[in-house]
């Protein structure tokens, strides 16, 4: 794995020049743009400080780029994992969340050592879509109190919902007029603009400016911002306590969950974007150590992050060094633009994290399975969405690749048999030799055959005709698991016993192993296999029927 990495790196700055030395420089500003407003919004609305966003854009932005298994990807933080570290700040408090931080990254490391990178295939996209969708509902609910200045109560976004009935909803005018002035900026910006100058960036410069110029001094603001990378709030190592185990356990899958599906998901979609193989197994060790650190200097989990991976590989983007470009420029803004940042008032990053989520949907995807009528990938969706706002990510993921198993398997158990004899008299003729295919016929399955199945495969070949020759064939049965085999040893020994002859045609490999391994091979033996239908019925013409 590490000889295979550095061949990649080799191959990736095989040519570089001062040309494209530019080019990663000019991305990495545009991308610092972007991830600017961002890393700001989702520090805070993590339930950290504006702080912690800035020192996660930074440090991930170095670390796991130089690891990572793509030239592309630009790591951070990001609104899906925000939506899920503020119910644990609520919990757990800051030291919670590093420490939950800090083992998340160890399952990732270890998740790629062990190369599970391609398990991300095995979450059906409709799935995927739902805990987006589920997400961004979570953080617009979650930044209700900064964009319109009202006071809630409770540790989850629905218990501060219900708070409002009790407290009352009483909002700020001045908060809702700079978060809707940011939202107006973001949505009218001429996307052309916005390749080089993000709307988000320039609403809350605008929103700043104009809060400070109406001396709207009761908003509330982002605060002082530390210009160091070593935040007084981080995980102390003498701390820990392998006890808090059993209580972040949760947590921490969560965490882990979370930054493996978005950081592969961000480098799938980025690879065929750009045309550039993605190692998925090395990106997630480079998430593993990076998470590993970043709790050591008060950051918040990281995560590969599409929106700013997308804005480099448009900008020019060369090598990963255009993150780590993005992470400098990020940094000079900590320590040269502190006290602006300091002045932005919160309801205008609500305003930004608003829009942001509205476009986390995928619309395009929903429109599609909504207006294609896809029942099972329109309940697969609604399933995952709802569990993600009700209960959490790792539930709402397991929720629905469990739903999407059941789908699976009730559509799978849906198998066909059809029969067909066949008609001798269109057949060569053998001279002196009894029309023995007058009573022979051919079965063909269509269908896994697996414990769902077996009932209905059962039926089907009870409803059989009178066959003395039967062939069946298997070209249309991809797999088939023990309890399918079993019912096909039982069936392959009652014709047997009936003096009824059986042929198999079509027959992939995989299935073949288990009718080996079954002991069908023994009672029919290797004649009655065949790769084709018409073979095994010109031998039974011939008369070479094996028993």
């Amino acid at each position: 794995m590490i000889s295979k990495f550095f061949k990649s790196l080799k191959q990736e700055f095989s040519g570089y020049d001062a040309g494209k030395l530019i080019n990663d420089m000019m991305a990495g500003l545009t991308v610092c743009a972007v991830a600017l407003p961002l890393a700001l919004a989702f520090g805070v609305s993590s339930g950290a400080s504006a702080a912690s966003g800035l020192v996660t854009a930074i440090i991930a932005g170095i670390v796991i780029a130089v690891l990572g298994g793509a030239s592309f990807q630009i790591s951070g933080p990001t609104g899906a994992m925000s939506a899920v570290l503020v119910g644990i700040v609520a919990a757990y408090g800051l030291q919670g969340v590093f420490f939950a931080c800090f083992a998340a990254g160890i399952l990732m490391l270890l998740a790629g050592v062990f190369k599970l990178g391609r398990l991300i295939s095995f979450i059906p996209m409709p799935v995927i879509m739902g805990f987006t969708s589920g997400i961004a509902i979570i953080i617009a609910m979650g930044q209700i109190d900064n964009f319109f200045g009202t006071v809630s109560e409770g540790s989850s976004n629905l218990e501060k919902l219900a708070s409002y009935a009790r407290l009352g909803f009483h909002p700020d005018l001045q908060a809702v007029l700079i978060g809707l002035l940011v939202v107006a900026v973001m949505v009218l910006w001429p996307k052309k603009w916005g390749a080089r100058v993000p709307g988000s960036l320039v609403g809350i410069i605008i929103a700043t400016i104009v809060s400070v110029a109406a001396g709207m001094d009761g908003l509330a603001v982002v605060g002082d911002i530390p210009r160091t990378l070593l935040l007084s709030d981080r995980l102390s190592l003498s701390g820990l306590d392998l006890g808090m185990l059993k209580d972040l356990a949760s947590p921490i899958v969560t965490i882990a969950a979370l930054g493996m599906i978005e950081s592969l998901l961000c480098g799938a979609s980025a690879s065929r974007m750009k045309g550039e193989s993605f190692d998925a197994d090395q990106e997630l060790i480079a998430q593993g150590v990076g998470n590993i650190l970043l709790p050591l200097f008060g950051g918040v989990p990281a995560t590969a992050a599409i929106a700013r991976t997308s804005v480099a590989v448009k900008s020019g983007q060369q090598t990963r060094l255009t993150s780590v470009f993005h992470s400098l420029f990020l940094l000079a803004s900590m320590f040269l633009l502190g006290g602006v940042m300091a002045r932005l008032p919160l309801s205008a990053l609500a305003g930004v994290l608003m829009v942001t989520a509205w476009r986390m949907n995928d619309w395009s995807g929903i429109r599609y399975i909504f207006s294609r009528r896809f029942k099972s990938g329109i309940s697969q969706f609604l399933v995952t969405m709802i569990a993600t706002v009700v209960f959490d990510l790792t539930v709402a993921i397991l929720l629905g690749v469990v739903y999407s198993a059941i789908l699976y398997m009730a559509h799978s158990s849906q198998i066909h048999v059809n029969f067909s004899a066949i008609d001798a008299n269109k057949l060569r003729s053998v001279e002196g030799k009894p029309p023995i295919l007058e009573t022979a016929g051919v079965a063909y399955v269509t269908g896994p055959l697996f414990f769902g199945a077996v009932d209905e495969f059962n039926r089907r070949m009870a409803e059989m005709p009178s066959y003395n020759h039967v062939v069946l064939s298997l070209r249309g049965m991809p797999s088939v698991d023990v309890s399918g085999v079993q019912a096909l040893l039982e069936l392959c020994q009652s014709l047997k016993a009936a003096g009824r002859t059986i042929a198999f045609c079509g027959m992939a490999d995989s299935v073949r192993a288990y009718f080996d391994r079954a002991g069908i091979t023994d009672l029919l033996g290797e004649g009655a296999y065949y790769w084709s239908a018409d073979q095994a019925i010109l031998d039974l013409l011939d008369e070479e029927i094996l028993l």
